[in-house]
């Protein structure tokens, strides 16, 4: 096992929180706890990949927004320098964690979302009611003297198809539910009697796509879901169905879906992920028709930052102590 790498000596560590994008870390945890040994600078902008080893050569430890940032192999090792990094939640998907190891830089992570675990999930139905009912349309409508403008769908008796019936999908169905619809899911490897203890009856996908009015999607992405929504699938939806995207950007065939909305081969489309975050202000899916748009708010409450802040800086003060806590496992 490689040593982990030392502390600085004879002056305070420099620490960089990065993607703080809306400026609020430095009031969600006491970082005056670390003062006396440590410079704390919040980075409120997204470093541009080409610019993040020169951007963050001078620091000592990394505090990393849960898979905001790529942080390769490539990259780690262009800084001699880092000492540590502290990642919020368990998996960061986007940090090389088995180059950190080689290289003894610790780890820390934290303990997941706290009291906003479920938050992704009511942000999934906020884009659900939002396009099923028109808010932001009727809310512009009345903002500028109009009155009622376009007939919604009521959720009662229609049908919710999930992609993935993990955590959060089973949280999806027990809401569907309340609302009185009908709950079918796919996964590659979903089971009857796993769906069935998840809240959901058992479909194949392409009876999913066909049959869903609302397709909400909730894997994990990894090389075998990459692009597992694709042109073949968007096309087998219903005119009047909705499709929702709260987990991951590269889920879908984005250019498939636009092609769709633009020719209004579907209702909608609520979507909070992207291929590339943040979103480039000329990306084609901001001007694309019949979209609701979020900026990755799916786990940004309060309530989860509160939980990631506080324990990074119970991690960093540990590392600083010489004892880091919540060492990320590299076994």
């Amino acid at each position: 096992m490689t040593p982990h790498r030392p502390l600085p000596v004879g002056r305070k560590a420099r620490i960089a929180v990065l993607d703080d994008y809306m400026g609020v870390a430095h009031r969600l945890a006491d970082w005056d706890r670390l003062a006396d040994r440590a410079e704390v600078t919040f980075l409120t902008k997204a470093i541009a990949p080409e610019a993040l080893v020169a951007t963050l050569a001078p620091y000592d430890a990394i505090c990393l927004l849960r898979e905001r940032t790529d942080f390769p192999g490539d990259v780690l090792r262009a800084l001699p320098n880092l000492k540590a990094i502290a990642a919020t939640g368990r998996q960061n998907r986007t940090l090389d964690s088995a180059t950190a190891a080689e290289l003894g830089i610790p780890v820390m992570t934290t303990d997941g979302s706290g009291n906003g675990v479920y938050a992704t999930v009511e942000l999934a139905w906020g884009l659900i009611l939002g396009l099923a009912r028109h808010i932001p349309e009727e809310s512009a409508a009345m903002r500028a003297g109009g009155w009622q403008t376009r007939l919604g769908h009521a959720l009662y008796g229609r049908t919710l198809g999930l992609v993935g019936l993990g955590k959060l999908g089973s949280r999806m169905a027990m809401v569907a539910r309340a609302f009185g619809m009908e709950v079918i899911a796919w996964s590659p490897n979903l089971t009857p009697e796993r769906a069935e203890a998840g809240g959901a009856t058992h479909a194949d996908k392409a009876t999913l796509f066909a049959t869903a009015d609302i397709v909400s999607l909730h894997l994990v992405l990894g090389p075998s879901t990459r692009g597992i929504v694709g042109a073949a699938d968007i096309a087998r939806m219903q005119p009047h169905a909705l499709l929702i995207n709260t987990a991951r950007g590269p889920l879908v065939d984005e250019a498939a879906l636009r092609q769709a909305l633009q020719d209004g081969r579907i209702a909608g489309a609520g979507i909070d992920v992207y291929d590339r975050e943040p979103l480039p202000s000329d990306a084609p899916i901001r001007t694309t028709p019949r979209t609701l748009l979020t900026p990755h708010l799916g786990y940004a409450v309060q309530e989860t930052f509160e939980s990631f802040y506080r324990q990074t800086v119970e991690n960093l003060d540990g590392w600083l102590d010489g004892a880091p806590r919540r060492l990320l496992s590299t076994t």
